[in-house]
């Protein structure tokens, strides 16, 4: 008897195709970046000491041009400054000094949507490069020195493909000490319908954070998952989606609770990704605002449109 073939994957039809190709061309527009009315220099703040001669949205239009394009810092000078000479304005250009002292403490808001009728947060992580070799020259002659990642964990909305939350890490991190944090920037006052999460979430201080925000867990049990004895937070939602794992089979209640729906956040490090599968800082501050200005620059392309898809087989 021959061995059981796999199910053919599914076919999907784009069905917004005009839209979404339209939103594409935008993306490679400059002008929704550059806002001749932005405010360009800072306001005065009235506390004691040298002000900051550039506001923080110059600052971060300048980062967004550099994640954009992959440009050093001197480079993003030499953009910025054609830019503001073609828009025939008269406005200073920040010295590359000033982006990498500026870079340290700037505040970057990921601009995500609010979701309409309850989020569905999705949560996953992924590493990005910080120092070693390339892929090929490892693979081909092996690693010559020591290889460092730092570790993104993203929390994103199911419905709008917004990343929502944002958690930077060194690769030593787990998943599951982060989850607390990115549900903290959520807004209080507004709903979680429910989290979305891989086994390494199988915790009780995830079951309890997710609880607390009044949402359903949907995360898989550990293979050798036991239920949970004490009462707490999140441990009956969490020991019934045991009960139903060995009543159902693991795959049935994949299907059944939507945890499948958690492949959209795999989706979402992919296009993290193609912006750059290395962070240039050296220092972690300036590493924690170079990635959240690149899930800014997504959270910019995902408001421009996105496919609309249907399964046709």
């Amino acid at each position: 008897m021959g061995a059981m073939s796999k199910p053919a994957a599914p076919k999907y039809r784009t069905m917004n195709w005009p839209e979404y190709n339209a939103a594409l061309k935008r993306r490679g527009s400059l002008e929704i970046w550059f806002d001749p009315q932005m405010h360009w220099l800072s306001k005065p703040c009235g506390r004691p000491g040298r002000p900051m001669r550039f506001s923080d949205s110059a600052i971060e239009l300048c980062l967004t041009l550099k994640s954009l394009f992959n440009l050093p810092l001197r480079q993003v000078t030499g953009l910025v400054a054609s830019l503001i000479k073609l828009a025939g304005l008269d406005w200073p250009v920040p010295d590359y000094t000033t982006l990498c002292r500026r870079q340290k403490t700037l505040v970057v808001e990921l601009g995500g949507r609010p979701s309409s009728g309850g989020l569905r947060l999705l949560v996953d992580s992924t590493g990005i490069k910080m120092t070693g070799e390339g892929e090929w020259k490892t693979r081909k002659h092996g690693a010559s020195y020591r290889r460092q990642w730092r570790k993104v964990h993203l929390g994103i909305d199911a419905a709008t493909l917004d990343i929502r939350a944002i958690e930077v890490t060194t690769n030593a991190v787990g998943d599951a000490p982060t989850l607390p944090n990115l549900l903290a920037q959520i807004p209080q006052d507004e709903q979680i319908l429910s989290v979305s999460g891989d086994g390494a979430y199988d915790t009780r201080a995830c079951h309890a954070a997710i609880a607390k925000r009044g949402a359903e867990a949907v995360i898989p049990v550990r293979r050798n998952g036991q239920p949970w004895t004490k009462d707490g937070p999140g441990v009956d939602g969490r020991n019934e989606a045991l009960r139903a794992t060995k009543r159902l089979g693991r795959a049935i209640w994949k299907k059944w609770s939507g945890y499948h729906r958690r492949s959209l956040a795999e989706t979402k490090m992919h296009c993290f990704k193609l912006l750059s599968q290395r962070v240039v800082a050296r220092t972690f501050d300036r590493q924690i605002t170079e990635l959240k200005v690149r899930a800014a620059i997504l959270n910019r392309f995902s408001k421009m449109g996105t496919p609309i898809t249907v399964r046709i087989a």
